[in-house]
């Protein structure tokens, strides 16, 4: 089923399940002619999708890619002329990007960018707001901002040293060169590389085998995975989150003993995500 493009934006459902209970939201960035440029509208109608996704039961996970030749080429640099001027607006409009792509990593799922084509600037910082990439032959990925006179604000200056590691990050900062898809695998900003033609399968295929999962025991993956990522790594500290957590959803949760319990009468697993 598709949502019409509204905003910039288009969202379909995959139903990855036999049972056809498990559903992936396809997100597609809409606005081919313009390299699928973030702004405003775009912001709002990503933060509706992600309103419609998380109030329907059976999601188990987001791809997000671009329309055309461009994953995302990034803001709308025509309309920064303006906004850059505006002392209220345009404070308000980074903010408002840091909250919306900031929703993506704290989805009780994982959220997949599937990057094809040109990536830069708010293209790559959509990206790093992604639990993983899957990168197509033709992706070129970069930040961009200082070629033209502009500096990341939308959190590549903090995410991608996380990603990458400082000395990479700066080399890409500061020299503006794109990396191809094997270098972005080879950099970590992307766990493989498919044909174009597959991207969008692979992602699916992916999906399906995260709706084999437990959705509790997935979502409590994905929440210590990213706030120890985003701590920047005291390990004594990651190691007691972990722990913690694993306790507590191996004592309380219905699908850790079902999970062995399948294991032990070699059936598949019933999880109910509780």
């Amino acid at each position: 089923m598709s949502e019409p493009s509204n905003g910039g934006v288009r969202w379909e459902r995959h139903v990855v399940d036999e049972a056809g209970k498990k559903w992936a939201a396809l997100v597609t960035l809409d606005r081919p002619e313009r390299l699928n440029p973030i702004d405003s509208e775009v912001l709002h109608t990503l933060d509706a999708i992600v309103d419609d996704v998380v109030a329907e039961p059976g999601c188990c996970c987001v791809l997000v890619t671009g329309a055309g030749r461009a994953f995302s080429a990034g803001g709308d640099l025509k309309g920064y002329i303006e906004l850059q001027r505006d002392p209220v607006r345009f404070p308000q409009f980074v903010a408002y990007l840091h909250q919306v792509f900031g929703r993506l990593r704290v989805l009780p799922f994982p959220v997949v960018a599937l990057v094809n084509g040109v990536t830069a600037a708010g293209g790559l910082e959509l990206l790093l707001n992604c639990d993983l990439a899957l990168v197509a032959r033709s992706a070129r990925i970069g930040d961009g901002h200082l070629n033209f006179g502009q500096m990341g604000g939308g959190g590549v200056l903090t995410l991608l040293p996380r990603a990458i590691g400082p000395a990479r990050a700066a080399e890409l900062i500061f020299s503006g060169r794109f990396l191809s898809a094997d270098e972005a695998v080879d950099y970590g900003l992307a766990a493989r590389v498919v044909d174009d033609d597959q991207l969008v399968a692979e992602g699916l295929a992916f999906a399906g085998a995260v709706a084999t999962k437990s959705p509790l025991a997935v979502a409590n993956a994905k929440e210590i995975l990213q706030a120890l990522w985003a701590a920047n790594g005291d390990i004594d500290a990651g190691l007691r989150l972990e722990r913690e957590r694993t306790a507590y959803y191996a004592l309380t949760s219905h699908d850790a003993p079902e999970g062995l319990r399948a294991f032990a009468d070699k059936r598949t697993p019933r999880f109910e995500g509780r």
